[in-house]
Parts: C-alpha cells; sequence; structure tokens
C-alpha cells in the first residue's frame, strides 16, 4: 500500500470525514531537502470532519498528526494540514 493510500485510510478511520484530500506534493520538491526518491516524500492533507468543530488551528493539526503515528517526520518529510469543520466551509 502506498504511503498516501495508508493516510486516506488511517485519516477516514479516525475523523470520518466529509472531505478528504492527501495530496501528492513530491513532485514539486524534486532534489530538494528531504526528498528521498520514492515520490512520497511531501504531502497536502485537505480534511474536514465534525472532530474539528470547537478546535484550534493547532489542536487540528495535533490530531492529524497524532492519527497518522509515525508517518509525519520518519516516512514523510513534509506534511501541510488544512483541517476545518463542516460548519466552517458552510458559512464562508
Amino acid at each position: 500500500m502506498s504511503v498516501q493510500a495508508e493516510m486516506e485510510q488511517i485519516l477516514r478511520d479516525a475523523f470520518a470525514p466529509t472531505r478528504l484530500e492527501v495530496i501528492n506534493d513530491s513532485a514539486c520538491h524534486s532534489g530538494h531537502s528531504g526528498d528521498d526518491g520514492s515520490g512520497e516524500s511531501h504531502f497536502t492533507i485537505v480534511i474536514e470532519s465534525n472532530a474539528f468543530d470547537g478546535q484550534s488551528r493547532l489542536n487540528r493539526q495535533r490530531m492529524v498528526n497524532k492519527a497518522l503515528g509515525d508517518i509525519p517526520g520518519q516516512r514523510v518529510h513534509a506534511l501541510a494540514i488544512k483541517a476545518s469543520a463542516p460548519a466552517e466551509q458552510a458559512s464562508s
């Protein structure tokens, strides 16, 4: 299973998101620091879940990182997280 697919499954199980995108940005960082040649070193996660309701941006990022376990920092060099609650998107 790819790292991307593994992250998607973990996040679905942990947060039951109403929206989830795990975007592989690795090609944009080819040859840069942290590029291990695997093609799975840099990702952006866009996730919307009721679990984030009332949580600060920092807490949301901590929740995602905790759910992903050793993936950030060990198996993935860089991870951008955009986490929101469904009500925030509806009012935008």
